[in-house]
């Protein structure tokens, strides 16, 4: 399949008439200072031109604007919040048409009883996190950028986050989903259903799609009872390994109730404390660092709880030290070290991020033999680790110092090597290079590298099949066939 560009002949004047006409005054930004914004990724690393960006009201518009947009032949590239950290919805030099989901910013219907939430794609997830809390539910997707991501971009990345542990994936909160195919057709999947099993599971396709599909519109989410009550520690400890022991105790203690299971190495939490307004949440900074989050209904003890796991593990010698949140403010404290961690790395140098998973067993190993493989590249590199330890997902990250990064002579080719070892490891210990950002413009290139045979030929064929133009966000996730 060819990569899409704009059709030779097309006018862009006039495509852009056209397009203000059909959206109204204040829907459509043409000036390069307006769109400037939705033109920058997240990491500040991809920087191209729209023809414009589109701000439609409503599905509606969607539709008729993406009708328009294929008969033209014209790149579309979906976005929401901009928040991706792979470039997966920011232009390239196609000149595309961006269309933005920020104005379908509304809450459809609440089922207090079948425990689900419509909303438009264009809602934060802060905001559907609000919507469920003022009905005493819980919308449990929770990442960092959660009050500016939006519902629609992590669907299409099917967005993990520090809940997964309980929760799961975007993927697996997901009931129904709205979509606007590529040649402007409505699919309407909105059924707020737990059980349905009439065909084949469509909306599956756009999890994870990242736009390539179609534009998402609207999707029917779970909810959960609210979980008001809350225990949250910090420990130290010697290794990986132990953090796999401390899981299995908390998980046999306290079942569902364990919410998040967060791994730190020694010099990341030094980068956050070094870098930050941050207290140190525990005496020393040497050996690692594990953050455990309990939470549940009024009714369940989790004081206790945390407690006697806590007395279990100091007694087998799994902890070297550690703190118990002892209020709110505490527990909050604990999480902004956490979320911390990417503002902190860009100011002590460059980061190339990896977002591996791995078995869960063999988060150890991994670490270890990444650690040694990184180091062999370059000795001068910073190796820092942060991670979902219940699902497997570490994010490995090699951090050149700023001085260090400028006098490399081979940038690329040292980037290209450090993340070919690491997700080559990830591979072989039978995990993936992508487990929660997505594949955007930065992996492209892996999925022909680690999907081999049927599975990337299935890929390519549904995308033929759907967008045989190549027009919705081209060139990312598989790339050109």
């Amino acid at each position: 399949m060819t990569a899409a560009a704009p059709r030779e002949g097309s006018d862009p004047q006039r495509l852009l008439d056209r397009i203000r006409e059909l959206l109204g005054p204040g829907a459509v930004l043409a000036d390069p200072a307006e769109t400037q914004g939705y033109c920058i990724d997240a990491r500040r690393k991809f920087d191209a031109p729209a023809l414009c960006v589109c701000k439609p009201r409503d599905t509606a518009q969607v539709a008729a604007l993406v009708s328009m947009l294929h008969a033209e032949g014209w790149p579309i590239l979906p976005q929401g919040g901009n928040t991706s950290l792979c470039g997966g919805a920011t232009p390239d030099d196609r000149l595309p048409v961006i269309v933005s989901t920020e104005r379908l910013n509304r809450i459809r219907a609440i089922d207090p009883f079948g425990l689900t939430i419509a909303a438009h794609a264009g809602c934060t997830i802060a905001q559907l996190q609000a919507a469920a809390a003022g009905q005493d539910l819980h919308y449990p997707v929770s990442l960092g950028s959660e009050g500016s991501c939006q519902l629609g971009g992590t669907i299409a990345t099917n967005a993990g986050g520090t809940a997964v542990l309980r929760y799961g994936t975007t993927r697996a909160n997901t009931l129904g989903l709205e979509v606007v195919l590529p040649d402007g057709r409505v699919l309407d999947m909105m059924r707020a259903l737990h059980k349905d099993t009439s065909g084949y599971d469509l909306k599956q396709l756009f999890i994870g799609a990242e736009g390539t599909l179609g534009i998402v519109t609207a999707a029917v989410m779970k909810l959960y009872p609210a979980a008001p009550a809350t225990a949250m520690c910090w420990l130290r400890i010697a290794g990986p390994e132990q953090a796999l022991e401390l899981l299995k105790l908390f998980r046999d203690r306290a079942g569902h109730s364990l919410t998040a299971f967060e791994l730190m190495n020694a010099q990341q939490l030094a980068n956050v404390l070094d870098h930050g307004p941050h207290a140190a949440p525990v005496e020393g900074r040497e050996g690692w660092h594990l953050m455990v989050e309990l939470a549940d209904s009024a009714s369940v003890d989790l004081d206790a709880l945390m407690v006697e796991g806590l007395e279990r593990a100091f007694e087998t010698g799994l902890i070297l030290d550690g703190s118990i949140a002892q209020n709110l403010t505490q527990a909050e404290a604990m999480w902004a070290i956490r979320h911390g961690v990417t503002e902190a790395n860009a100011r002590v140098g460059v980061s190339i991020t990896s977002d591996t998973a791995v078995p869960v067993g063999c988060v150890p190993d991994f670490i270890a033999r990444a650690t040694e493989a990184v180091m062999a590249i370059h000795p001068g590199i910073q190796v820092t680790v942060v991670g979902h330890v219940g699902d497997g997902n570490i994010h490995f990250i090699a951090l050149f110092p700023h001085d260090l990064w400028a006098a490399l002579p081979d940038r690329p080719g040292i980037e290209a090597r450090v993340r070919n070892a690491v997700n080559d490891l990830a591979i072989a210990l039978g995990g993936t290079f992508s487990a929660e950002h997505g594949v955007g413009r930065t992996m492209t290139g892996l999925i022909e590298r680690y999907k081999a045979g049927p599975e990337l030929e299935l890929m390519r064929a549904l995308k033929r099949c759907l967008d045989p133009g190549g027009l919705m966000n081209p060139d990312r996730v598989i790339g050109p066939a």
